[in-house]
């Protein structure tokens, strides 16, 4: 039955692939290549063509973090957030300059996606060439990624025109009520993530010492996490930390995307899957970004109320790992009513009143992107699975 959609969505990534073999993020805006928007994808067509990985690694490899440089929030080892190859492209944002590096995951993800190809297809030639990449990159995390060293990941701009939150939810202003640096929740699960993954690259090429420092630094998350994260009131986890290491309480999607890291004890994290299917976060076409019974909640605010395919896919992903199936079959059946009434599955959509509403066509404040990389390598991924 998935056979008609399946030919369907590897058309659009067929759309969105780059000569040199890598999803550039959507089409027709952000036609270009993103660090945590490429990845994403990647890893989410690993099973279907591993080629794309290998190629979105090459490329971000080649680009990444050799100094210093505020202007383009450069750091050695980071990996960019967005690049514009066109000077007419790079002229919309006068302010920054490309390659521009402002996200504070794409490098842990780099190391996630490296390291999930690596163990898929047992590439060693790749994981040869590209090794000094995958260690720059954790040398980034514990250098820069890491600045007041006490184990999370944190962002603060350093260019003032640059993107001021710096995670998936990222922006130019403070939608996210949270005054840098700033600690997000689900970024701490990728860090931990990226350094179980960089041990495991570096155990493949004998290099023992790093393995054992990386895993060190994984424990030394998983100690602190909940102590840190969790409000037993709210029974959830907060959306981040601010810089006074205060947490910012918010019902959101995030924790979500904690369920395939391992990082929380099961306790927790079952009641995170209860919390994500309450009716103020579920829709009949999936998991809202922030809570209704939130006061800043924005049915139709970009990262405030709206469903975004790819973060469903993350906690669809993290139910898998946790063994539960009729969960994830839920998010499943919930992209799969999105796409049969939109045709397509585009960036994200609103729901008001269990209804869905196309953003793609230009006639809300918040417009949605009607062809994106991760939006459709999600669905794929979902089918595929048997």
């Amino acid at each position: 039955m998935f056979e008609d959609l399946r030919r369907r969505l590897l058309g659009d990534l067929d759309r969105l692939r780059d000569p040199e073999g890598f999803l550039r993020a959507g089409y027709p805006r952000y036609h270009t290549l993103f660090g945590r928007d490429s990845l994403i994808a990647a890893w989410q067509t690993l099973r279907i063509d591993p080629t794309i990985t290998a190629s979105t690694l090459r490329v971000l490899a080649r680009y990444q973090g050799r100094k210093v440089h505020p202007r383009s929030e450069e750091e050695p080892g980071k990996i960019l957030h967005e690049h514009r190859f066109d000077v007419a492209s790079q002229a919309e944002l006068p302010e920054w300059e490309f390659p521009y590096y402002g996200s504070v995951d794409s490098t842990p993800l780099f190391l996630i996606v490296g390291d999930t190809y690596v163990r898929e297809t047992g590439d060693l030639p790749l994981l040869n060439e590209l090794w000094d990449s995958f260690a720059s990159a954790y040398g980034w995390m514990v250098r820069f990624g890491d600045a007041d060293r006490d184990g999370y990941l944190e962002y603060e701009r350093k260019n003032a025109h640059g993107l001021f939150h710096q995670g998936w939810k990222d922006g130019s202003g403070d939608h996210l009520s949270i005054q840098p640096p700033v600690a997000l929740v689900e970024v701490q699960g990728y860090a931990f993530s990226a350094y179980r993954a960089f041990a495991s690259l570096a155990e493949t090429r004998g290099e023992k010492s790093q393995a054992v420092e990386a895993r060190q630094r994984a424990a030394r998350i998983r100690g602190t996490f909940d102590r840190d994260f969790w409000i037993e009131d709210d029974g959830f986890y907060a959306l981040g930390l601010d810089g006074a290491k205060r947490p910012r309480r918010a019902v959101t999607s995030n924790p979500g995307h904690l369920l395939f890291s391992g990082l929380l004890p099961r306790e927790k994290a079952l009641r995170v899957v209860e919390r994500l299917f309450q009716e103020d976060l579920w829709t009949p076409f999936g998991v809202r970004t922030h809570a209704t019974s939130e006061p800043d909640f924005d049915p139709f605010g970009y990262h405030l109320g709206t469903v975004w395919p790819h973060d469903n896919w993350f906690i669809y992903r993290g139910l898998r790992a946790m063994g539960l199936s009729r969960e994830a079959e839920r998010i499943k059946a919930a992209l799969l009513r999105a796409y049969e009434e939109l045709g397509r599955i585009p960036e994200l959509y609103a729901v008001t009143d269990d209804r869905i509403r196309d953003l793609s066509r230009g006639t809300t404040v918040t417009i949605a992107n009607p062809m994106q990389a991760w939006s459709s390598g999600a669905l794929l991924d979902m089918i595929s699975d048997r």
